[in-house]
């Protein structure tokens, strides 16, 4: 007997009218200004495709999960601290960039939300198409 194979959790975009409970949800109420900014910065310092602009908030299961770029489809992604290069789906470089963005905190902040949520986006991320390319821009 086999056991189902399990589809990889859905995501959701929040939409407009949740949109202002999101981030505190997702980075914590003393932390949300501070990493809606690191995001954007981590993505920009990553790659030379991005500009800047408007950024889709994603959930799964109703919980808020990480942030994605929605100017265009792919980004090179450079990470010089790990050598990593490659193209990205804005999903992926948002996930990228998330991910960062709660690793970087947790050195910054104690707080065990910001832990538990890294650790959800990490293994929600294990379960992309793109998990390896995620993980290596990660490592």
């Amino acid at each position: 007997m086999s056991l189902p194979i399990s589809a990889p959790e859905a995501v959701t975009i929040v939409p407009e009218h949740r949109r202002s409970a999101f981030l505190p949800a997702l980075f914590g109420r003393c932390h949300f200004f501070m990493a809606e900014t690191m995001v954007y910065n981590f993505l920009s310092l990553f790659s030379p495709d991005y500009r800047g602009g408007y950024w889709k908030f994603l959930e799964a299961g109703g919980r808020p999960l990480y942030l994605a770029p929605a100017g265009q489809e792919t980004y090179r992604i450079c990470c010089q601290g790990n050598g990593y290069t490659g193209m990205l789906s804005a999903d992926a470089a948002g996930i990228v960039a998330t991910l960062f963005t709660f690793s970087h905190l947790s050195f910054e902040v104690e707080d065990d939300h910001i832990v538990e949520v890294f650790h959800r986006l990490r293994a929600f991320a294990g379960d992309r198409v793109e998990a390896t390319k995620i993980f290596s821009a990660i490592d």
